[in-house]
């Protein structure tokens, strides 16, 4: 492989951006790509996963490379350098390069391979709580699943197409997906590639989700005919997903306190022709008043540490702080008490995070069901999905039933 000069630096402003300026990856590598028009597929492609990779690989890089942050342009190209150096790409004879010691950056990889908080790249304190949550066996190899790259899986709209009919759409366009068992919606792509360009997407006929993320709608039981609350909806991901699930009948209200995402989700209820979903803004309490007692069925898709979808934000783990998290379970613990309020007698509450930390999780459950507001109800299922035995994204859902 050659490198290129000015992909090497697009790489390495990129990364400037993610760590310097603290710009979330995503966010960076599209202003990146879009900065010149003239690069091809396999160019953008070099950028974005370079980019992700030298993230996901950033304390053990910078260990190997001797260089602390803030990083000046000289401690990125060696952050780059360990990066081709490891991949067993030829460095040019640039100035910025100088002499190269590869054989001290493999020995140094060598030593700190045995050594878990390099190996898997991660902060002392979130390799400090999540083994002492998780124990070591399980909290290693979920590091190590959620460091390995993310699949790209989407999900039929089967409100316009099926399966089958979406592989043979794709299939049109020189996209090959493969079937996903026990995923009845679901495809994976055997090669990456931009699925937003395509056809089948601009006509609605797909949502890009992971095959974890696809599990939580089903959990929640939902009907056509019925009230559903999707308390946190976002930007509506689940929120489409239930729509399909009640086959457009009845009512969906999204809530959530930004409005930006809502007017996604509107947009994305119109592509795929969802017209069963009511958007709403909680402006107040008044919001969450107005619906108490009132639903068929809530969910929670909880904020969260988000640590199960590391492998797809792998520049989460260098944002997160311990006192960040501990601020965040106070939150969701408030949120569970606040919307439960939501669901009517014999309807059903589902609580789900994409972490793995029991804390934000089975934690949160038990001291729901113990508060005034949970004694109410009784936990019918809980599930985890772990990274290291799904292969795809961590997750944790619990229904609960609201008695009569």
């Amino acid at each position: 492989m050659r490198l290129h000069r000015n992909l090497v630096f697009a790489v390495t402003r990129t990364l400037h951006q993610i760590f310097n300026e603290e710009v979330y990856a995503d966010k960076a590598v599209e202003k990146s790509l879009k900065s010149n028009p003239r690069w091809g597929s396999r160019d953008r492609g070099f950028i974005a996963e370079t980019v992700y990779d030298i993230v996901r690989w950033k304390r053990l890089y910078m260990e190997i490379a001797s260089v602390s942050e803030p990083f000046q342009q000289q401690g990125l190209i060696r952050l780059f350098t360990v990066w081709a150096t490891l991949k067993g790409i030829p460095l040019p004879p640039w100035e910025e390069f100088g002499l190269v010691p590869t054989r001290r950056i493999k020995g140094r990889f060598d030593e700190l391979s045995h050594i878990r908080k390099f190996r898997e790249s991660i902060p002392d304190w979130l390799d400090d709580m999540g083994n002492e949550a998780l124990g070591e066996p399980l909290w290693s190899e979920e590091l190590k699943a959620l460091n390995q790259v993310a699949p790209v899986v989407l999900r039929t709209n089967t409100l316009k197409t099926n399966r089958e009919e979406l592989r043979k759409a794709l299939s049109r366009e020189n996209i090959q997906t493969a079937c996903l068992k026990h995923y009845p919606d679901a495809l994976a792509l055997e090669q990456r590639s931009n699925v937003f360009r395509t056809e089948a997407f601009k006509s609605g006929l797909f949502e890009v989700q992971d095959a974890s993320s696809q599990k939580v709608a089903p959990f929640l039981e939902p009907k056509p005919g019925m009230r559903v609350v999707d308390a946190c909806a976002g930007a509506g991901g689940k929120a489409l997903h239930l729509a399909c699930l009640m086959e457009n009948k009845g009512q969906i209200i999204a809530l959530d306190i930004y409005q930006q995402k809502l007017k996604e989700l509107k947009r994305r209820a119109r592509r795929n022709g969802a017209h069963n979903i009511e958007a709403r803004l909680i402006e107040s309490n008044k919001i969450i008043k107005k619906l108490h007692g009132t639903a068929d069925r809530v969910l929670i898709d909880a904020p969260c540490s988000g640590l199960g979808v590391l492998r797809r934000n792998p520049d989460a783990k260098w944002k997160l702080s311990r006192e960040f998290v501990l601020k965040l379970i106070e939150q969701q613990a408030q949120i569970l008490d606040r919307y439960a309020h939501m669901v009517k007698a014999g309807g059903k509450l589902v609580y789900a995070t994409c972490s793995i930390l029991p804390q934000e999780n089975e934690a949160q459950l038990e001291r729901f069901l113990k508060s005034d507001t949970g004694r109410d109800f009784q936990l019918e299922e809980e599930t985890h999905l772990w990274a290291s035995k799904t292969g795809y994204d961590g997750f944790y859902m619990a229904r609960l039933y609201k008695r009569n």
